[in-house]
């Protein structure tokens, strides 16, 4: 397909799902935690685009990818951006995953001077040990809050949940955990307890699910699976969490609104029966 293919095609199958899904979101609990999209799943899209179709699935956050808000971008062209995402009711509550490697101080403050130029609250990350310290001051100074991202087994510095929350113990409360379900299920953790262990650490959340809990291309529509999707839910009301749960949707990068459309009903659905 081409790109206008795509459109129409996006709004073809998007008619009656997206309303269903609409209807769904307005009915849901209004206190507690927030259910967004990742635009990461709509890296194969330009940034009006994956506007459109983000807001077809019923929801008002968003964690910014930087194929839709590029590091080069200058202040006028992240105050454009910033404007688009508004117009369209989309809040922008973090960018990223941002990688935090570099031991130069002066490219870590170049980071965090584009989080603070697209309005980004929060930095979905990935630093090393290494640069922790570092880290830890530009969020004292920038008042912007780094989420660690856990990548799963073959991460080499934050495979777990349990690893971030190992390394912002004592450190400024700003620096927690965006708790990615999917990599954290693979590395055989009870995804439920570490939420709970997490607590107050837990600042972000990626949800997504898996057929089989250990295999990473087993990746499938949320509900399909084997994540504990209620048990997640529950928790996080258990706890009152404030944050965003965002749909990160891995898989059909050519197609992934009617996936993602199925996904955000299932979860929905699922704040639905909680509220009743």
């Amino acid at each position: 397909m081409t790109r206008r293919d795509m459109a129409r095609y996006v709004a073809g199958i998007a008619a009656a799902g997206a309303a269903q899904v609409s209807r769904a979101a307005e009915t849901t609990m209004q206190d507690g935690f927030k259910l967004g999209v990742c635009t990461y799943s709509f890296n194969q899209f330009q940034r009006k685009l994956t506007i459109s179709m983000i807001k077809q699935l019923g929801v008002h956050f968003v964690s910014v990818k930087e194929f839709h808000l590029p590091y080069t971008v200058t202040a006028d062209e992240a105050a454009k951006a910033r404007s688009e995402f508004e117009k369209a009711g989309l809040k922008i509550m973090s960018g990223g995953n941002i990688t935090l490697q570099d031991e130069n101080p002066a490219a870590l403050r170049k980071l965090f001077d584009y989080a603070r130029m697209c309005g980004m609250p929060m930095m979905v990350c990935a630093p090393s040990h290494k640069t922790l310290d570092t880290v830890e001051k530009l969020v004292k100074e920038y008042d912007i809050k780094a989420a660690i991202h856990n990548h799963g087994p073959e991460d080499n510095h934050f495979p777990t949940p349990q690893s971030v929350l190992e390394a912002v113990k004592g450190r400024d409360p700003r620096m927690g955990l965006c708790m990615d379900c999917g990599h954290s299920m693979r590395t055989g953790i009870d995804v439920v307890q570490t939420i709970a262990l997490a607590g107050s650490r837990l600042l972000d959340m990626h949800i997504k699910d898996l057929r089989v809990a250990t295999d990473k291309g087993s990746q499938c529509d949320v509900g399909e699976g084997v994540m504990p999707i209620v048990g997640i839910f529950k928790q996080l009301q258990k706890m009152n969490y404030q944050g965003c749960v965002n749909l990160e949707y891995e898989i059909n990068s050519d197609n992934p609104l009617p996936g993602m459309l199925h996904s955000m009903g299932y979860l929905h659905g699922v704040r639905v029966g909680m509220a009743g």
